[in-house]
This record gives structure tokens, C-alpha cells and sequence, in this order.
């Protein structure tokens, strides 16, 4: 559902709030990096519940000895010990899942990791909120990959390959991308995977098995991936006419929206809901890779979408309308698209023309594209469309009577709408845009 703030920047990136609890903490209260937290551990989020915290171990230990003799004679006993053994069951596997995945056991505080890093601790600091992780006073729940992770950002600061301000941002857009990458693995992956077969195994035990099979896998498939996007990445930029065009460039820019989708929340369970837009993102997703466009992002009902190229563009739209039309659990949707300059940042798009865009397609009527001017000139511009059809008709005519060369084989045409007044962006004159038939 298209909003009324501005364009993407309305539409904020998933920062993967909840990720792992991670550090901060003064090193002035823990000069010695010993690792005690002066503060108390309200701060350390769910360390101690995984039994990784190395000082509230017996205590922990000694009040469950009381709590469980004091209910040794209670009728319910058992079913409180069978619940107090499965808990700490759970607790064990999720401390070796953490193991597992990290390749190494907790053992720094944050201020020993930054010691042993050579950075300060302001600066490792910065890194780890950057990256999405929660800070954790001086708790001992930082391993060797940690360190070796502060080490290289400060050696790319320290060798002059990356400013500081440069660095953080390296380790902000990774963490945001990693973080909601990890939540879609865990909740949609795994979760239908990990299904029981067993009545005798639960979910969590047979994760353990699972990840340890497939983690060494996903992690080779996640850096092939990484390295196909950066080296196409890399291929737009060496491809741009000049620098200040690597940061704001010219791009067509679209929004694709599901009608309605307010009102089928209300009517659709949570399970035909969630199928749904998963359909929807995938279907899109799947068009705008396949026609040479970028998915800039989705955000449930509706997805964000360029292409360097108008006709491009045009196509993704049209098919994005066909596509749907034809599928009869889908709702209708709507596109607008707008052509101009846009400001790029961290795999997102900024500025008056990504506003316009997404006022296109709050204004669009249900199952067409709607796009601006700029971006109408632009087709007729590279002959993907006659901006006047009575000029295409006339050429047309001339050719036919051999007075006059035959017009571009044209793809779309556009028609003018009504000019109208946007909140923000003044009068605009949308065009209606279809398939030339």
C-alpha cells in the first residue's frame, strides 16, 4: 500500500533490530578487562538464559537445587521437573547452535575484544551498533571472530582504503542485509524443514543436525552471491558517464502495489496472508530479475523497482499487470513509474523522482501504469513510444504513400491524462502507458 511520506524514504530499510545481543560498555568501569559488569546484568538480554554468562552459573544452579526440593513432595512435582529438564535441554542446544554457527566459544568481554583488536573501544563500539547488535555492558560473549572482525575494519581504516565514517557504513549496510537475510532462513526456511518427523525429537533437536549439514553450504552459496551482485554492481559504476553519475543517477524508477490490501488483512487468515504476499514478492522479484531491472526492495503489499533503461521499465510494469491479471488469487495492482535523477545510498533510492513515483501509483486506477513526463520523453526519445500518436500516424501514412521514412517499430504507447496537483511536487500531467497493439 503506497504511503503518503516521501517516496523510499518513507518506506524504512528492515535495520534487523533484535539481532544478537552484542557489545558496548564503558572500559572505565572494567580497567582490567576482567569482565565483571558493575552495572549489573539487566543489560545483558538473553546471555545468561543461554548459560553462557560464566558468573551467574551456580547461583543459577543452587536456586533451582532449593526451588526443586522445595516442591519435591508437592503433587506436581514431576511435571515441574519433567518442564525444568526440557527448558534446560533447550538451553543446552541453543548454547551448541551458537557454537556451531559462530565456529567459537564466548570469551572476550567487549573491552578485552577491543583490546586485543588494537582499536579503541569508542570506535569497536560504533562497529558493533552498526552491524545491529544490542549493547551488553562488559559480559563475556564475544569470541575470536570478533576480534578478527574489528581487526580488519580498523586495518582498512588504518590503511587508508576506507575513511572511519566509511567503514562504519560498510558494516551497517552488512549488518542490516545479513540480519533480515538470517530472519527469512529461520523463519521460512528452516521452520518447514525442522517439522518433526519424530514424536520423540522436538524441533529444536533436530535443528541442531540440520544446521550442522547445511551451514557450510550456505555459507559458500551466500559469498557466489555476493560476488555475482558486487561484480555487476561494479559493472554499472565503471559504466557511468562520469563521477558525481555513480551517486546520483539517472533511473527510472517504479512502484508496483497491491489494491486493496488493507481490507484483505481484515478478511485473510494469517497463513493465506503470509502465502499470498510471498507470491506476490516472488512473482515480482522473479519479473524485474528476468527483464534487466533491480529489486530495490519489497515491503509486503507492494515492491520498489529501477532499471537504468525506460524501456525496460515499461516492460517490467506491463508485465507486472499481465502477470497478475492473469492469476486469479491475486488482487488487482497498480504501478507508477517516473524517470529522472535519483540519489543512491547503501542499495536504496532517494529523491524527487522516487516521491513522484510513489504518487504515481497512489493516484494509478486499478491494473494500469501510470508514468510522468519525463519518463513518456524518454520512451519516445529512444523510440520505444511516440509521445504523439497523430505524429506516429501521420509518419505512418507518409511511409505508406512514399513521401516520408517509416517511424520507429514502436513497443508502447502513451496517452495523456488529466493534469492534477501532488502534495509536495506541485502540478504533474500523468501518462497512461500500454502496449502498442
Amino acid at each position: 500500500m503506497t504511503g503518503d511520506d516521501s517516496g523510499a524514504t518513507s518506506r524504512g530499510a528492515d535495520t534487523g533490530g533484535d539481532a544478537v545481543a552484542v557489545p558496548t560498555g564503558d572500559p572505565a568501569s572494567d580497567p582490567a578487562g576482567t569482565g565483571a559488569d558493575p552495572a549489573g546484568s539487566d543489560d545483558i538480554g538473553d546471555i545468561g538464559d543461554n548459560g553462557a554468562s560464566d558468573d551467574s552459573g551456580d547461583s543459577a544452579d543452587s536456586s533451582d537445587d532449593a526451588e526443586h526440593a522445595e516442591n519435591a513432595d508437592s503433587a506436581d512435582s514431576g511435571e515441574d521437573g519433567d518442564n525444568d529438564s526440557n527448558d534446560s535441554n533447550d538451553n543446552n542446544i541453543a548454547v551448541k547452535l551458537e557454537q556451531l554457527i559462530l565456529g567459537a566459544d564466548r570469551r572476550y568481554t567487549p573491552f578485552q575484544a577491543a583490546r586485543s583488536a588494537g582499536v579503541s573501544m569508542d570506535l569497536a563500539a560504533r562497529f558493533w551498533r552498526a552491524m545491529g547488535f544490542a549493547d551488553i555492558g562488559q559480559v563475556k560473549a564475544l569470541t575470536e571472530a570478533d576480534v578478527l572482525a574489528l581487526r580488519r575494519l580498523a586495518g582498512l581504516v588504518e590503511a587508508g582504503l576506507l575513511s572511519e565514517a566509511m567503514a562504519v557504513q560498510v558494516a551497517r549496510s552488512t549488518g542490516q542485509t545479513t540480519a533480515r537475510l538470517a530472519d527469512w532462513q529461520i523463519d521460512s526456511f528452516l521452520e518447514g524443514l525442522t517439522e518433526p518427523q519424530d514424536s520423540g525429537l522436538t524441533r529444536t533437536e533436530i535443528t541442531y543436525p540440520l544446521v550442522e549439514l547445511l551451514l557450510p553450504e550456505l555459507e559458500e552459496f551466500l559469498v557466489y552471491v555476493w560476488r555475482r551482485q558486487l561484480a555487476a554492481a561494479t559493472g554499472r559504476v565503471v559504466q557511468a558517464q562520469d563521477d558525481a553519475e555513480m551517486v546520483d543517477r539517472r533511473l527510472a524508477v517504479g512502484f508496483a502495489d497491491l489494491v486493496g490490501f488493507t481490507r484483505l488483512t481484515r478478511r485473510l487468515e494469517e497463513e493465506e496472508l503470509g502465502e499470498l504476499v510471498e507470491a506476490f514478492e516472488t512473482t515480482a522479484a522473479d519479473l524485474v530479475a528476468a527483464h534487466g531491472g533491480r529489486l530495490i526492495k519489497t515491503l509486503g503489499d507492494e515492491v520498489l523497482f529501477s532499471a537504468d533503461d525506460a524501456g525496460v521499465a515499461a516492460e517490467i510494469g506491463l508485465r507486472l499487470i499481465e502477470t497478475m491479471t492473469h492469476d486469479e488469487t491475486m488482487p488487482e495492482l497498480r504501478v507508477g513509474i517516473a524517470f529522472g535523477t535519483v540519489t543512491t545510498r547503501m542499495g536504496d533510492v532517494f529523491g524527487t523522482t522516487v516521491n513522484l513515483a510513489s504518487r504515481l501509483t497512489s493516484i494509478a486506477p486499478k491494473d494500469t501504469v501510470l508514468v510522468d513526463e519525463a519518463f513518456a520523453e524518454e520512451l519516445g526519445r529512444t523510440g520505444e513510444a511516440p509521445v504523439s500518436e497523430a505524429d506516429a500516424a501521420a509518419a505512418e501514412k507518409a511511409a505508406q504513400e512514399g513521401t516520408g521514412s517509416p517511424p520507429p517499430p514502436y513497443r508502447f504507447a502513451l496517452q495523456p491524462m488529466w493534469q492534477r496537483p501532488v502534495r509536495g511536487l506541485g502540478v504533474v500531467e500523468p501518462w497512461l502507458l500500454t502496449r502498442r497493439g
